[in-house]
């Protein structure tokens, strides 16, 4: 694994750091997972790519909706 310096914000510092905290990890690691899903690496399936078997009838009307659901998971 390669270490890497990357200079924050004092605020973006704050809020990494916290969020490290929240979820009991390192910075480390929620930085390497912050690139990792900005970057695209482990591509996660949208539910919503299944959402024409649904047997719902408004889920073109509803679209936008259903994928920020999915995308702020």
């Amino acid at each position: 694994m390669k270490r890497t310096t990357v200079k924050l914000p004092d605020d973006l510092d704050a809020r990494l750091r916290h969020e490290a905290r929240r979820r009991g990890t390192t910075i480390s690691q929620v930085t390497r997972e912050a690139i990792n899903d900005h970057l695209g690496g482990e591509r996660r399936r949208l539910g919503a790519a299944a959402a024409g078997r649904s047997g719902r009838r408004d889920v073109s009307e509803r679209i936008e909706e259903i994928l920020r659901e999915e995308l702020s998971l």
